[in-house]
């Protein structure tokens, strides 16, 4: 942990126009990097990121003229698009009207009857805006605090004009589920894709996931397994590996369906049965592979055994639930069938001008036409996006039965990829010239850019934040937590110009009390919990927002450290999911024995020598073995002949996680096994496999899923989470 120094900017700064434009915009003009440091953001990088949010300019006299055009749009609205109201708090909206208007309000509740409450008016402070030579007011309506919570319209009357506005009531705060109240659940993490069983086609599926989640549940007792985003992917190899740079967070990832797991296969034809056999038999080698996880091979065995079932055709009640789905997801299904149609007939999107991404839209002739000779393709399409979700809910369903209390917990990506469906269907969604990372820390000390076009703040306000709503209640409907993924996004984002370097960048707010508000609702319509990932460069203040809400946050135990050292698990956050490590380490396995550093080294990651990099992280190592021999966590012995004692050091460092106060509590399917091989390592793309290393033990042997329950290793850590050992 680092002391900041008390730097602001100047007054001269602050006067500037330009600095005033960008926070009127919610760009960060200054902040404190990892290391303490306040910076200054350039000139150059402000006026990029403007440009990304659609305001080009170029000298004081255009930036002057935009901030002025901000002022007048803000005033010419008489109520802003996006209302948040408390439930159960009287609330105040600003209405902007002429002189001697007395506003009106009437409220439509997200049922569609109308509230029958009255709307206090309060005049406003006397004080007028100039709008081109017209006087604009400014009154208060009060919002009765008994508006149930909900998605509504409001209706804003003032003289001849009117407007509507979207009405966000949400819960002060969400109650802990129930098992939670007195207590705390354990559960295991868990990278779907790298879990194979026997059966699988090359990478762990839903029948997979089904399979894992009754039998962690019947063996170790664990309440949930947290797995890796399994947002919607490309229809046609190559697949990207990152689950994490998904092409639409609203569906879920086909590629992992269980062809013989579905209803319509149990009736194919022998020669069909034949047929779909012949294809799983050619990637069983590729299944068995210990070093790599070839998501290519297996796709391009297993769309064709789609293609057969989806071909055979289905009885007249599933043909009437397919239908039922397709008309209930609407336009957005659409969206993605259609991507995935146009990716099919016109190739890989590149991001170039002649791509058909870029010349064509959702409201070109071109694309009309595509969907209008290939029906049956696009209606493939969403047959296999119901599929997935009805899979993905029988995985949910047998937790239950098991007795899980959670189930699965579901991993939300940040964004989404620039040449995706979404991107491409909705551009009016993200900002144009900017992507999404992280600045440098001590991790990843030349920062990140993950590529991701950032959501536009503006669009989000001015639809409601309909589509974040909507992917929110998706992924509760299939799962009984969701995690977000750098929950700093709905603060504020790291975004980098285009051209840039991941360090060249600055931060854009977001309205968080909005989009926890929407969080908070959804849960608590699921009786689900949340977690946010607040790791890293973030401030205090996003844990207590959390909390607030209800909501949980992150502690990794090689992150929670402070100028003493390692800080004692008794010491943590209660509202947190607390685990030892993270995806984006080595295995604790890996990380004791350096494996961060070596990877580093070899593709020229540092920044500092490796020699300085092996220091700090020795100093590190020495510092955590200090707390779990004074804390009484490990044997001293142990800790005088580390080598011949991996598990037990492994042991013990989740032995103090279950000190901890931290409601949830998880450690990795991969420290159970004693693996020692990153899953990902941040800062890279090819240059390391990430996301493509199968799960093995230390020896680099695959750990199948029929044996992974009753591996020694795994069920005593499981001991150790159950407080037993």
């Amino acid at each position: 942990m680092f002391i900041m120094a008390n730097n602001t900017e100047s007054a001269e700064r602050l006067a500037r126009p330009l600095i005033r434009l960008a926070k009127a915009h919610g760009v960060t003009t200054a902040h404190y990097d990892h290391s303490g440091e306040f910076v200054e953001v350039s000139d150059e990088v402000l006026l990029s990121i403007l440009a990304a949010l659609g305001i080009v300019v170029s000298n004081d006299e255009e930036i002057s003229a935009a901030l002025k055009n901000h002022l007048d749009e803000e005033h010419k609205r008489l109520v802003s698009p996006t209302v948040l109201q408390i439930s159960g708090t009287e609330t105040a909206v600003n209405i902007n009207h002429a002189p001697s208007v007395i506003p009106e309000v009437s409220l439509t509740l997200e049922d569609g009857s109308q509230y029958g409450g009255t709307f206090a008016v309060k005049e406003g402070s006397g004080e007028s805006y100039d709008l081109n030579g017209q006087a604009i007011e400014n009154s208060q309506i009060i919002l009765p605090a008994d508006i149930p919570e909900g998605y509504h319209a409001l209706h804003v009357r003032a003289g001849s004009e009117q407007q509507e506005a979207f009405l966000i009531c949400v819960p002060a705060r969400v109650d802990l589920i129930d098992p939670l109240k007195d207590g705390k659940l354990w559960g295991w993490m868990a990278q779907l894709y790298s879990i194979r069983s026997h059966d699988s086609w090359g990478t762990g599926d839903y029948s997979d996931l089904k399979f894992m989640l009754a039998e962690a549940k019947k063996n170790t007792g664990s309440d949930f397994i947290l797995i890796n985003p399994v947002h919607a992917g490309e229809p046609v190899a190559p697949l990207t590996p990152s689950p994490y740079l998904p092409i639409s967070r609203r569906y879920v990832n086909f590629t992992y369906i269980r062809p013989e797991d579905i209803e319509e296969y149990a009736s194919l034809s022998a020669e069909s049965k034949e047929k779909i056999d012949a294809l799983h038999d050619s990637v069983r080698e590729n299944n068995a592979n210990a070093s790599f996880i070839d998501r290519n091979a297996m796709w391009n065995a297993k769309m064709p055994a789609l293609e057969e079932i989806f071909k055979a055709g289905r009885t007249s009640e599933r043909q009437a639930a397919l239908d039922k789905f397709v008309s209930e997801q609407g336009e957005d299904l659409k969206a993605y069938s259609a991507w995935c149609l146009a990716y099919e007939k016109w190739g890989a999107p590149t991001g170039q001008a002649d791509s058909w991404e870029r010349k064509y839209d959702r409201d070109s002739e071109e694309v009309k036409q595509l969907l209008e000779e290939n029906r049956e393709r696009l209606d493939f399409y969403a047959w296999l996006q119901w599929i997935a979700v009805s899979q993905i809910a029988q995985a949910q369903k047998a937790a239950a039965d098991a007795g899980m209390k959670i189930g699965i917990m579901a991993d939300m990506a940040v964004g989404v990829h620039p040449s995706g469906a979404e991107v491409w269907w909705n551009p009016e969604r993200f900002a144009v010239g900017a992507t999404v990372g992280a600045p440098p820390d001590f991790f990843n000390q030349q920062g990140q850019n993950w590529s991701q076009p950032p959501l536009n703040p503006n669009y989000l306000a001015q639809s409601g934040y309909k589509f974040y709503r909507q992917m929110v209640h998706s992924m509760f409907n299939l799962a009984g937590s969701v995690r977000i993924d750098h929950v700093l996004g709905l603060f504020r984002l790291w975004w980098i110009p285009e051209g840039r370097s991941a360090a060249d960048g600055c931060y854009v707010a977001y309205d968080s009390s909005v989009m926890l508000g929407i969080l908070a609702l959804e849960a608590k319509r699921a009786n689900g919990t949340i977690v946010g990932e607040d790791l890293g460069n973030v401030p205090s203040n996003v844990a207590q927002a959390l909390k607030s809400f209800g909501l949980m946050g992150c502690v990794i135990e090689w992150y929670t450290q402070d100028e003493n050292g390692f800080v004692p698990p008794e010491n943590w956050r209660e509202y947190a999911l607390a685990s030892v490590t993270t995806h984006d380490m080595p295995p604790t396995a890996g990380y004791l024995n350096y494996e961060h550093v070596k990877i580093r080294e070899q593709l020229n990651l540092l920044t500092n020598s490796v020699e300085e990099f092996m220091k700090e992280a020795k100093n590190e190592h020495d510092k955590m073995i200090s707390m779990l021999v004074q804390n009484g966590y490990l044997d001293k012995a142990f800790s005088d002949d580390q080598d011949s004692h991996e598990q037990e050091i492994v042991e013990s460092m989740h032995r103090a996680l279950r000190d901890a106060p931290s409601k949830l509590q998880a450690a990795a399917i991969t420290d159970a096994v004693g693996e020692r091989r990153a899953q990902n390592q941040p800062g890279t793309d090819n240059e390391y496999p990430n996301w493509r290393v199968p799960l093995a033990d230390g020896q680099e042997n695959v750990v199948w899923l029929e044996h992974l329950f009753s591996n020694e290793r795994l069920l005593s850590l499981a001991e150790v989470m159950r407080g037993e050992k």
